[in-house]
């Protein structure tokens, strides 16, 4: 998720998911749009505006887009993109997984370089090889690590979701 805001108006907070790149300001240009057509904001931007002009922001202040969008948008907004987290951090998980026991192996194999014995040609080129796994699975690993906190907020809006489903669903068979 991406959040951006305005330098004219640093109290609304425009969130999008995905990482910033031009079609994730575009994305969020067409909501500032929307804001302003639905009267939501002021269109007080007298010399135009354009997504370049955006300023990403690592938090969305407590006064976002979204106070103004009913709680059951919001609520369905949330869980979408709770799901979105949920499917990209199974992603990562499984590349993390696909190279980790040939990452480990090359990663037992790089002691050798410290050792006092003699290493031969051939296996300093399977090191460089190796290297290239070893750097894939690093960076995997740690876009999987960065990305717990985000799943786990993702899981817990996913509960919630399904324990009002669960409830209403209990109620209604509790009813018959």
């Amino acid at each position: 998720m991406v959040h951006y805001t305005l330098t004219q108006n640093p109290d609304l907070v425009l969130t999008v998911p995905g990482k910033d790149s031009p079609q994730a300001r575009s994305k969020a240009m067409d909501q500032l749009i929307k804001l302003v057509e639905d009267g939501k904001i002021p269109a007080n931007l007298s010399k135009g505006f354009n997504p370049q002009q955006f300023v990403e922001v690592e938090e969305p202040t407590p006064m976002t887009a979204d106070a103004t969008v009913p709680d059951s948008v919001n609520s369905e907004d949330a869980l979408n993109q709770a799901v979105q987290v949920l499917n990209n951090f199974a992603t990562l998980k499984l590349k993390a997984q696909a190279s980790k026991a040939e990452a480990m192996k090359v990663r037992a194999q790089v002691d050798s370089l410290f050792t006092d014995e003699p290493v031969d040609e051939a296996e300093i080129e399977r090191l460089k090889e190796g290297f290239k796994v070893l750097k894939t699975f690093a960076q995997a690993n740690m876009r999987y690590r960065e990305a717990l906190p985000q799943a786990e907020h993702a899981r817990t809006v996913l509960d919630q979701a399904l324990s009002l489903n669960n409830s209403a669903s209990t109620a209604s068979k509790s009813a018959k």
